[in-house]
């Protein structure tokens, strides 16, 4: 296959198929070089698809008659709805019919899948959930979000070196920084899996700064932050509820009296790029590392934007390029993989 193919996943998504579809629509008319596949119930694709203005030649539909739902127990409704768009869309990964595929689908079905049907790098232990948050430096990794709540220090390593090697490639870091989440910056800090990652950490070809704090990510101290899934969906779910809050508040301040409202004029611009740092809509899906394949997660209430700019993203990352580097990188480690 030498065009980069992208699939889609076209009815995961509480705004499937409309907006899933659209934002494939607008990837294709803002950017060439890849052609998309849109898998689900071909009948309600393609009545989206008459709607609207796109290069036909360059999207494709391949029809998947069952749904997964969040209602669905994720590991049965992956074994048992094999005629899901889901799981189609996975199959094709494994065998090398697509380069990437996104999905705002069930989160447990897709990472449920990722695991048995698309499989895993050589090598790599356990995948991991990687969202690329706001910070003072521009962006930081969290790296493991959500798909492993027990970690084994090798499990530490691996999320390192992934995460590094996607910063490297999407952000154009030359040498990304990689911090290891504990409960102190210093050394002898944490239970014994952490001091063991710590050690393994040191001796990896990686920029491994050391420990760090919750709030050192936001800062912009590290490019990457390691950790086990529960600290990392935790912090990643603190870290939205604040943006909530504090534009909440920003809002009704800027709404109080006429003053403020006259003020807020003045930082319209600025108050628009803050809020679009934050904003998954730009930012765009969130990317499941150690995958034989590009698997992105978009939120299940994405609409068009959050789809178009997750696909404009991932072909920055082909599948020859990204997972190349990454079997690269492990072959090359010192650190013995101990599965």
């Amino acid at each position: 296959m030498d065009k980069l193919r992208v699939i889609v996943d076209a009815m995961g998504g509480d705004y499937a198929p409309e907006e899933i579809v659209k934002g494939c629509i607008e990837a294709v008319n803002l950017k060439t070089g890849f052609d998309i596949e849109l898998i689900g119930i071909e009948d309600e694709i393609r009545k989206v698809l008459k709607r609207q203005d796109y290069p036909n030649d360059r999207i494709f539909v391949t029809h998947a008659p069952q749904v997964i739902t969040n209602k669905d127990k994720p590991t049965e409704a992956i074994k048992h709805k094999k005629d899901s768009s889901m799981v189609i869309g996975l199959k094709k990964i494994k065998e090398n019919k697509g380069h990437v595929f996104i999905s705002a689908g069930s989160t447990g079905a897709l990472l449920a899948g990722t695991l048995l049907i698309a499989g895993r790098i050589p090598g790599i232990v356990r995948p991991a959930l990687a969202p690329v948050v706001p910070s003072l430096s521009g962006g930081a990794m969290i790296i493991d979000a959500g798909m492993n709540t027990n970690c084994r220090p090798i499990n530490y390593v691996q999320f390192a070196v992934m995460g590094s090697i996607y910063m490297q490639q999407m952000y154009n870091i030359k040498n990304p920084r990689v911090g290891l989440v504990n409960v102190g910056a210093e050394e002898e800090k944490g239970n014994k899996v952490l001091k063991e990652a710590f050690s393994l950490l040191n001796k990896c070809d990686i920029n491994f700064v050391g420990n760090i704090e919750g709030h050192d990510i936001a800062e912009g101290v590290v490019d990457v932050a390691v950790c086990d899934g529960f600290t990392g969906n935790a912090m990643l779910k603190m870290m939205e509820g604040t943006g909530k809050y504090l534009f909440h508040h920003i809002k009704r301040i800027y709404n109080s009296n006429l003053f403020s409202k006259l003020s807020a004029l003045l930082v319209r611009a600025h108050l628009k790029k803050l809020k679009d740092s934050v904003d998954p809509e730009i930012a765009g899906g969130t990317p499941i590392l150690g995958v034989s394949g590009l698997v992105y997660k978009c939120h299940g209430n994405s609409r068009s934007n959050a789809i178009r700019n997750t696909i404009l993203n991932a072909c920055n990352l082909t599948k020859s390029v990204f997972i190349g580097k990454i079997q690269e990188k492990f072959s090359a480690m010192e650190v013995k993989i101990d599965a």
